[in-house]
């Protein structure tokens, strides 16, 4: 791939008391990076700064005013930068209101150059929701500030990890609310964004799983009457417009069947019916020596008239400012952002 053809990606750092600035600094530590996309680095060049100080990584930062002026080569970080965070004031590892308002405008800042077309995809670092409230911003997330900047009303979440990915119905809100939104016109939308989800990854003929949302799917309408009224009716919906499709099956079935290779992506009724097999998967942790040994996954959001990826975990304030954060989850989202934005 040329310089000219590789799409240029804005980088959100994240809430910057977390370790989102420093796994972006370390994804772009990465030769292959620059072969797949142009990185631009959305945040403030003081933190990044401090960042390589306390990582050690030899990296020279580049700040420029638009994406046009960036050098995009290996070893020089691009920053589009913000200017909106005094160093004095930065504390890692703490919720701020300060910290949370920096963080919501370096989300704002690449939504709107993926919308004004002067970047081709956009790449999100974790935020902390507390804070982001703190600073008067009410959003459950990433996902709803990206729908409301874009006047985006039918959008869906995948999360991604190799070719285990699942896509859901519904994510932020309580278990009550989220029973009572499985019903079939969203199933169907949501079987839809996958679908084109994977056509757009090169996946010729999908092949998609739905899951039920009751024990054993309900069990002929023994433990819940959703899967008959609303998930089936979904389900034979999709086949009829030509989709191979397959549901409702029970969690602890489908789920496995797609770790198998039968699916190659599985839609889920709710938040964690996704979400924690997929961080089984992802998330290995080293008992004997405390360490995250792989955070991987990525958060997708299907619906956008944009490229948006993420890293599939918070900010883990944790172990911020200490240089030990590992930034498997975000080259992943940007290897996943550079194949849609090519794409599309």
């Amino acid at each position: 791939m040329t310089a000219e053809k590789r799409p240029i990606l804005g980088i959100s750092i994240g809430d910057p008391g977390g370790i989102g600035p420093e796994i972006t600094a370390k994804a772009l530590d990465h030769q292959e990076i620059y072969e797949l996309c142009r990185p631009l680095v959305v945040g403030d060049a003081r933190i990044m700064e401090d960042v390589l100080r306390f990582t050690a990584l030899n990296l020279k930062l580049n700040v420029i005013d638009t994406p046009m002026d960036g050098l995009y080569q290996y070893g020089t970080m691009d920053i589009f930068h913000m200017a909106n965070m005094d160093l004095a004031r930065l504390r890692y590892k703490q919720v701020t209101p300060e910290q949370g308002q920096a963080s919501f405008e370096y989300v704002v800042k690449v939504i709107d150059l993926a919308l004004r077309r002067e970047i081709d995809g956009t790449v999100t670092g974790p935020i902390n929701k507390t804070a982001l409230n703190a600073a008067g911003h009410h959003y459950a997330g990433h996902t709803e500030i990206y729908a409301d900047r874009s006047s985006t009303r039918d959008y869906a979440m995948m999360l991604a990890d190799g070719n285990f990915r699942v896509v859901h119905v519904s994510t932020h809100v309580s278990l009550r609310e989220a029973c009572d939104r499985v019903k079939k016109d969203r199933i169907i939308r949501v079987i839809e964004l996958t679908y084109n989800a994977l056509k757009k990854l090169g996946i010729s003929s999908p092949r998609i799983g739905v899951a039920g949302l009751n024990p054993h799917s309900g069990e002929g309408g023994i433990f819940g009457s959703e899967e008959e009224k609303e998930i089936h009716p979904a389900v034979e919906h999709a086949v009829k417009s030509g989709k191979t499709v397959e549901g409702p099956i029970p969690s602890d079935t489908v789920f496995p069947k797609m770790k198998g290779g039968q699916y190659d992506a599985v839609v889920v009724m709710y938040h964690d019916q996704g979400h924690i097999p997929t961080k089984l998967i992802g998330f290995q942790y080293d008992e004997k020596s405390r360490i995250w040994g792989a955070v991987a996954g990525v958060n997708v959001t299907l619906g956008l008239p944009i490229v948006r990826t993420s890293v599939d975990h918070g900010t883990a304030f944790g172990k911020a400012g200490e240089g030990r954060a590992n930034p498997q989850s975000m080259i992943e989202a940007i290897r996943m952002a550079a194949l849609l934005s090519r794409k599309s």
